[in-house]
């Protein structure tokens, strides 16, 4: 799929819907994309995780059926949907169609009562750069079928239709940070969240010296088709056999370094590996909210590197494309911390770089990537946004 990029203002959107629909939208919604600033492979594993919404967002603009059909126009791709199956089934044609009907399927389960509805969408988050479209558009499609049909719904419960629509009708065992994020940002903010109690908590981001820039490889991860499922069942099998001398571990948030290394050779080196980058990865969301509280930039930089790091040796989802971004950034003296951000295999490295560096940081890295890779790198500044809102 290519990238949301004209459609860049809700009342482009909801002009668009009038023409497609032959009427005006009863609702028009923001749901935002997002960065995960440290925290990655940790939210299926019952951690901490460290995402903020962002300044890129998916516009939705809506409106009731007098039947039960679904009407879906995607803006950006010029392509049209409408379902005719009931109960709803799995689409190979469009797949920007399935993280749609995903969460209507789910409401369905649950016995929530609605009818149909027409729905046109765009908007200027990059697709595949791991920013988190495909939440943004499962979440924000759920919103506004609760706004429009009074489902009573609390943003939790949008929360986890979304990952439910993901989990079950995509096929992608993601965890619940994505939409968690989309729903719940605040500007300014990034949230700590816990993934297995949700407990959560709102850390400033104050950085006026620095910008946060994300600069996309141009590889395109398909994640569902990808190891990323993979990881997870790696995960589960080394919490599986230490419950076997550790009953009370349910994930491995209950698991510390030095127990995970006292049972390696019970372990498959690579099970070993992925579950050591997870446990240490924990620990380094509650550092790195610590180097925020203190705004201390330096260790947030190192946190960032070594997160990296361990995606791409331990639990081995980093690309060539990706270690070469990560290691530019390393020489530069104006960034001060950089990884790779997403589920892996492509998408974009995010990285906190000098406010008055910024320019000169994106071109020559677009320079030298070229030359490398024969394709352009495409950068965007982002700042922690509010989540999900009704657009006046």
């Amino acid at each position: 799929m290519e990238n949301f990029t004209r459609f860049m203002h809700p009342n482009i959107v909801s002009t668009t819907f009038t023409s497609i629909f032959s009427a005006r939208p009863d609702i028009v919604v923001r749901a935002p994309g997002r960065i995960n600033l440290i925290g990655e492979h940790t939210d299926y594993n019952g951690g901490l995780v460290l995402p903020a919404a962002i300044d890129k967002a998916i516009w939705f603009a809506a409106g009731k059926r007098n039947d039960r059909r679904f009407a879906f126009y995607a803006a950006d791709l010029n392509e049209h949907f409408i379902s005719e199956h009931q109960p709803l089934v799995f689409q190979k044609q469009f797949t920007w169609v399935n993280y749609l009907l995903g969460v209507f399927s789910e409401a369905r389960k649950d016995g929530l009562e609605f009818g149909g509805l027409n729905l046109a969408f765009g908007g200027n988050v990059p697709l595949g750069a791991g920013l988190s479209s495909s939440a943004a558009l499962e979440s924000g499609a759920m919103f506004v079928l609760d706004a429009l049909y009074g489902l009573g719904l609390s943003q939790l419960d949008i929360i986890r239709l979304a990952q439910r629509g993901e989990n079950n009708f995509v096929g992608m065992q993601c965890g619940i940070m994505d939409m968690f994020a989309s729903v719940m940002g605040r500007a300014g903010n990034v949230i700590k969240l816990d993934c297995r109690s949700l407990d959560y908590e709102y850390i400033p981001f104050r950085m006026p010296d620095h910008s946060l820039v994300l600069c996309d490889s141009g590889v395109k991860h398909a994640l569902v088709a990808s190891e990323y499922n993979t990881r997870r069942r790696e995960c589960e099998e080394g919490v599986a056999i230490l419950k076997r001398y550790y009953p009370d571990i349910a994930s491995l948030r209950d698991v510390s370094t030095d127990l995970l290394k006292a049972h390696e050779n019970q372990l498959r080196p690579s099970v070993y590996n992925r579950c050591l980058y997870v446990v240490e990865e924990i620990a380094r969301v509650e550092q790195a909210c610590t180097a925020l509280r203190e705004n201390d930039l330096r260790q947030l930089g190192r946190l960032m590197y070594q997160t990296h790091d361990g995606l791409d040796r331990a639990y081995e989802v980093s690309c060539p494309e990706l270690n070469f971004m990560v290691n530019a950034a390393r020489v530069d003296d104006a960034v001060t911390g950089s990884r790779m951000m997403g589920g892996g295999f492509g998408g974009c490295t995010i990285n906190l770089v000098k406010n008055e560096a910024v320019e000169a940081f994106t071109q020559s890295l677009d320079a030298d990537y070229q030359r490398v890779f024969s394709r352009k790198i495409n950068s965007y500044v982002v700042r922690p946004s509010n989540g999900i809102e009704v657009v006046d």
